[in-house]
């Protein structure tokens, strides 16, 4: 499985295009959501080659969730054309970025 938990407070999930996106994402949700082991989250777009509007809405209500257990998300590795998609839907200013895995989990820790 490409999800990992790093450690107690912080998983790692290593993204793949749909439809195993989706069945990812369905498991992180899963796994960050349980309650009394809400968990940071690094998502790595790495091997993400597009991203559709069910992607984007997936992401958005993990996002919502995170904040309101006050945990962080992290996207990471964006490939350019998903990078268009989030610069054309305005989501560039609404997410979290970082460079790579290890960068996203030095922003988590020191946070």
């Amino acid at each position: 499985m490409p999800i990992e938990r790093w450690s107690d407070t912080v998983i790692v999930a290593h993204l793949a295009d749909d439809p195993q996106f989706t069945e990812d994402l369905e498991s992180l949700d899963a796994m960050t959501g349980a309650k009394g082991k809400a968990a940071h989250a690094v998502l790595d777009f790495a091997a993400v080659h597009f991203i559709n509007s069910s992607n984007l809405a997936k992401l958005l209500k993990l996002r919502t969730r995170m904040i309101k257990t006050d945990r962080r998300l992290m996207l990471c590795n964006i490939p350019t054309p998903v990078w268009g998609t989030f610069l054309v839907t305005g989501l560039d200013k609404v997410f979290n970025f970082s460079d790579n895995v290890p960068t996203s989990l030095a922003t988590i820790q020191i946070a």
